[in-house]
């Protein structure tokens, strides 16, 4: 499994501060990531074709993009929601997507 979408995953895990220390007590951190990685390569790629049947003539990068967008917000939607404070607001689809594009490599 890809490197970046575990990455990715750790990200959304961490912004949720009481799941993540939950996690990590109970040892179930890892498996918790890895689970959630192959989650989110399973919609990205989905996402990814329906978007290259849906628009023949977009680039492959714009492609990608834009499933990664709809595959991470489909995912965070899927997390459980924080029990901890309400003024702790949770990590936002463009942060993830600024932090996205900051750990992927051009080309």
């Amino acid at each position: 499994m890809a490197y970046r979408y575990k990455t990715i995953v750790l990200e959304l895990i961490q912004h949720r501060p009481e799941m993540h220390e939950r996690l990590r007590k109970q040892r179930m951190l890892l498996p918790t990531m890895e689970h959630y990685a192959g989650k989110l390569k399973d919609l990205h790629e989905a996402w990814m074709q329906q978007l290259s049947e849906a628009n023949p003539g977009s680039g492959e990068i714009q492609i990608a993009s834009r499933a990664m967008e709809l595959a991470l917000k489909e995912l965070e939607d899927s997390l459980p929601s924080a029990s901890s404070s309400e003024d702790e607001e949770p990590p936002s689809l463009d942060g993830l997507m600024t932090f996205l594009r900051a750990h992927t490599p051009a080309g």
